[in-house]
């Protein structure tokens, strides 16, 4: 049997390293924002000559487009396939733009064009953040009442959502990092992965703690440190075996599933491993140091409120 929870103070330290890169990154940088949340066009195409990104933009900014960004990808035939985002331009700009690409390159075949109003991006901005507090106010209600029929209920819900927390921001901060290297922007399924990432994360979480109380029931003269390291031992080949089976399938869209997936299947994959890690290795030990006391211990040295005091001699 693994001694998990006896090393806790070793995970907790790996997960501190692991977000702290993207603290800094989001603090320093923020996240790219797509034209769901800042308002714009994007039109994506092929062209019948490759031509470098930078003479790409020269087109759009002939036709008064100074804030275009042009990025290549390739598609499954090895063709080249540019996207430019822009700000938000009308079909008929549209139309001269391609019909002087089509001209100097060829031809011009477009693939997909998008257009969202500033109003509409900063509406998607609003409801994301909301729908991401919600999910994690609703999922620390449930699991209080789930739990109610253990010590200190509440606790297992606090303990799975700093777990989701932790997930939400391992990929935030790879995205941030992401964003300012390669150019990765948030969109709406973005949006829609991280939440996808907090369900599966609070998911297992669940399966952990529902453990944790069948055995605190079951052995109720053991230390809780002691049920809480068997209880993660029995649900360890559960959890990796279900995470497994989800990584190959995200592996295989990742590898084979197009451009336009690429994105979602990434942060899906992140954040699905690390959900797994921060169920078996932060909630279920952060229980375990709030049971004992160490949080207060902590935080009393931190204060100086913990020292111990001088010892006064009798006269």
């Amino acid at each position: 049997m693994f001694n998990i929870v006896g090393r806790r103070n070793a995970y907790f330290v790996l997960s501190f390293l692991i977000i702290l890169p993207g603290i800094i990154a989001l603090a320093l940088w923020g996240l790219r924002l797509g034209i769901d949340f800042t308002g714009g066009s994007m039109l994506e195409f092929r062209l019948g000559q490759d031509a470098p990104p930078a003479q790409v933009r020269e087109v759009f900014l002939q036709h008064g487009l100074s804030e275009a960004s042009a990025v290549t990808s390739k598609d499954a035939s090895g063709r080249t396939v540019y996207l430019v985002r822009t700000q938000a331009i009308e079909t008929p700009k549209k139309n001269e733009v391609l019909q002087t690409l089509g001209t100097r390159f060829d031809s011009v075949t477009e693939d997909r064009f998008e257009s969202v109003g500033p109003v509409v991006g900063s509406e998607t901005t609003k409801w994301a953040i909301l729908s991401v507090l919600a999910a994690s106010g609703f999922i620390l209600l449930y699991l209080w009442w789930a739990f109610r029929q253990v010590p200190k209920p509440w606790r297992y819900g606090a303990c799975a959502v700093f777990a989701l927390v932790h997930d939400v921001l391992v990929v935030l901060g790879l995205w941030a990092i992401l964003g300012y290297f390669f150019g990765l922007e948030v969109d709406a399924l973005f949006v829609t992965a991280v939440l996808t990432v907090v369900g599966f994360s609070v998911h297992d979480t669940i399966v952990v703690f529902d453990r944790i109380r069948e055995n605190v029931a079951r052995f109720p003269g053991e230390s809780f440190e002691r049920v809480v390291n068997f209880s993660i031992n029995q649900t360890l080949d559960r959890s990796l075996n279900t995470t497994l089976t989800v990584i190959f399938t995200l592996v295989a869209l990742l590898l084979l599933g197009g451009a336009t997936i690429r994105n979602f299947v990434l942060v899906l994959l992140v954040g699905i491993a690390s959900g797994t890690y921060s169920s078996i290795f932060n909630a279920s030990c952060l229980l375990v140091v709030w049971e004992n006391g160490d949080l207060g211990r902590l935080w009393g040295r931190v204060t100086g409120r913990g020292a111990p005091q001088p010892a006064v001699s009798a006269a």
